[in-house]
Order: C-alpha cells, then structure tokens, then sequence
C-alpha cells in the first residue's frame, strides 16, 4: 500500500499544473458550500436571537383601525386599549401568563449639558419577564413604582454611553419633558434588532408615571400596545380565544361588528421567517454544491485521460505481477487525493470568505463543525465515486493490449 501510495503522489507531481487546475473546482465547491451555509446559519441564529429578544409564546394586542366616511384607517386608530382592559385580561383569562402594557413617547433626555433622543415606554414589572431582560447594574422596575407613578427610569446600554459617557448613571437624575428622574438600573446589553434597530437605546418607566407625567393623550388611561404571553406555545391558540371575546364583550361589539383591536402572534410570524431562513440556507447549500459536482465531472475526465495517457504503464505493471485491484487502487487512490487535497484547501478558503464576509458586508455568518465535515465528506465522496469508473475501466485492459499502445 505504502508503494501504490508513492507512485499515486509522484504521478500527481509529475503534473502540477494540471492537478491543481483539477482540484480547481473541488475548492470552489467546498469554498462554496461552507460560506454559503455560514451566511444561512448565520441568518438563522440571528433570527433565534430575535425570537428570543422578543420573548416566548409572545401576543401583540392593539387598538384596531375604524372607519371614518367609508374609508378605512390606518391600526390603531379604532377604540383604545385602556389599563381597565389590561387588569381584566390579567384576571380573568386563564391562558394567559403575563401581560405588560405599553405606552410610548418621544422625549429629549437631558442630563447636565448632554441631552439625547430617545423613545420612552412606560411598562409594567411584567414587561422584563416577558422579554427576559436583565439589569447589567441596579434594578428593574417593581410594582411599587407603578403603583406610586414613581419617577424612575431603566435604561439601555446606548443611553447610559450618551447621556453618563463614563460615570455610573444608577442614583443619578436625568430631565424626561423637564421632569427629573432617577437612574435605577442599566440593562444588559442586547445588540440591534433584526430590523436594524438599536435595542439598547432605550428607557422604560412606570406606565402610570407616563401616562400622568409625560402623556398627552386624549384617554389618560389609554396605552400604545401590549405584550400578552402565553403559558406555553400550545396555548396560544386559546389565549387568543379568551382576550378576544373578553374586549368584545368589555367594548360591547355585536357579533356583527368587527373587532376594534388586533391581535398578532408573534411566535408564529416569526417562526415562519425563521423557516424562511432555513429554506434560504438549504437553497444556498444546494446551489454550491453544483460547483462541488462539477468538481467531480473535471477529476473524472482528467482521470480518464490519465488513463489513456498510461496505458503502456499499466500494462508493465501487470506484466510484472500487478493484480487488477492494485491498478483499481493506485487511480482510485490519485482521484481521492485530488479530492481530498482541493478539500483542505477549500475549507480554509471557505473559512476565509465567511470572515470577510462578516467583516466588510457586516452580514453574520457561522462555521459549523457539521458544515465542515459535510464538505470534507462530500469532497471525499466526490473522489471515490468519479474516481471509481477510471479506475475500473484501467484495470480493464489486458497487459498484452497494453504493452502494444502507442
């Protein structure tokens, strides 16, 4: 074997230029399906976190859109959803875990001679547990702050560098709307949405301090949105049932009219993107691996001229004693290292590009050890199946036939 394996290196240096350019196309592939399949992981994991910055078995409810002269208004211009509606849903639907309000307002946050924009949302305890958000230094709101209206403040990573730059901003007192409130925790940093949105600049407050303090609506008691969680996925179903008919029946609608809200299942929306995504990586996949096949066409042709090109060789090697399978072994073995060589090379090539691509498109990309032994497997793969037929058919000839060629 050790001899089959040096004449199979030295028949491959004898040909440089033309082992490299064969094993061309097997790096291609390989290159190929690994940063392909690193920018679909990549994509997916990114999408993981999204589902988890937005909390488990998540439901949106809204204020639905009316009519107004026959024409149709945009969400949320419909009847409001008020803190009454909140508490009820919070008591009597029995599928339902957890509820936060949300009530958002533009401000200008001012802190000595800095200031910064922001969107502050006024929430609930419930809001953290929901979206399972965690203080990096300080606390999180409780249900005293609600309860009081009190003026404190939680706040994102992105607020605290802008406003406080270097300083601890926990016990410090920053203006929202010229009212001062006290810094009582700082988040854990959660990075940007996959919209692109910056999850960290945030401010969360009692949604009672903000409906008296900072609001200007028309309903004190009204709120933006809610976030409703579920006991668990499989009753989502049933806790959408329950809050649907208590509104109805708390805005007394008729069955003939329709609802004035809206509610979202956000689970399941963004499931379906995370499936998306998937399909995209699968499709990705698939489509390199035709450079990869391809690859294995050029090994297979180069082989056979090999063949041809040595058929003198092999019939002295026969002559002398050679077995058919030695000469099957020997070719096999030449189009496995083609193989396996362009292999190597195309995982670090891969490796490479998947690297650049996280770098200068600041798109997120994810090697996988099962990505890099599904390339080197197929590469192999590659090797011993469009190596196997010149192979065979060398070990066809006849030494006599052989030893006539010209």
């Amino acid at each position: 074997m050790f001899e089959v394996v040096r004449t199979a290196v030295s028949s491959l240096w004898a040909n440089k230029t033309r082992s490299m350019l064969t094993m061309l196309g097997v790096i291609i592939g390989v290159a190929a399906v690994i940063a392909m399949i690193a920018v679909g992981n990549g994509a997916s994991r990114q999408m993981e976190g999204v589902i988890s910055s937005m909390g488990a078995n998540m439901i949106i409810l809204r204020p639905g859109s009316h009519n107004v002269g026959g024409v149709r208004q945009g969400a949320g211009t419909g009847v409001a959803i008020t803190m009454a509606d909140i508490r009820a849903i919070e008591e009597e639907c029995w599928s339902v875990r957890n509820i936060a309000p949300q009530v958002n307002v533009s401000a200008q946050l001012v802190f000595e001679n800095r200031n910064w924009p922001v969107q502050v949302l006024g929430s609930t305890p419930a809001l953290f547990y929901i979206r399972e958000l965690q203080p990096q230094i300080g606390r999180l709101l409780d249900e005293e702050d609600v309860r009081l209206a009190a003026r404190v403040a939680v706040i994102g990573e992105t607020v605290a560098r802008e406003l406080f730059g270097d300083s601890n901003p926990v016990g410090q007192y920053m203006r929202i709307r010229n009212v001062p409130f006290e810094v009582i925790g700082v988040l854990i940093p959660r990075g940007q949405s996959v919209m692109g949105q910056d999850q960290d600049d945030t401010v969360i407050v009692p949604v009672t301090t903000v409906q008296r303090r900072l609001s200007r609506s028309a309903t004190p008691d009204a709120v933006n949105m809610a976030f409703i969680q579920a006991w668990d996925i499989s009753m989502m179903d049933s806790a959408i049932a329950e809050v649907s008919a208590l509104l109805r029946q708390r805005h007394r609608l008729t069955p003939d009219r329709e609802d004035t809200f809206s509610l979202q299942n956000l689970t399941q929306t963004l499931d379906t993107m995370a499936q998306s995504t998937r399909v995209m990586s699968l499709l990705l996949g698939s489509v390199a691996s035709i450079s990869l096949l391809v690859g294995g066409i050029g090994i297979m042709n180069i082989m056979l001229v090999s063949v041809t090109e040595r058929t003198r060789e092999i019939g002295i090697r026969m002559a002398i004693g050679a077995r058919r399978s030695d000469i099957r072994i020997q070719f096999l073995l030449e189009a496995m290292l083609l193989s396996l060589l362009g292999g190597l090379i195309g995982i670090l090539l891969g490796l490479g590009a998947s690297i650049a691509v996280t770098e200068i498109l600041r798109w997120p990309t994810f090697v996988s050890a099962g990505a890099i032994g599904l390339a080197a497997g197929f590469s192999c793969f590659v090797g011993i199946f469009f190596g196997f037929y010149p192979a065979w058919k060398a070990s066809l000839l006849r030494p006599i036939d052989a030893l006539r060629f010209e």
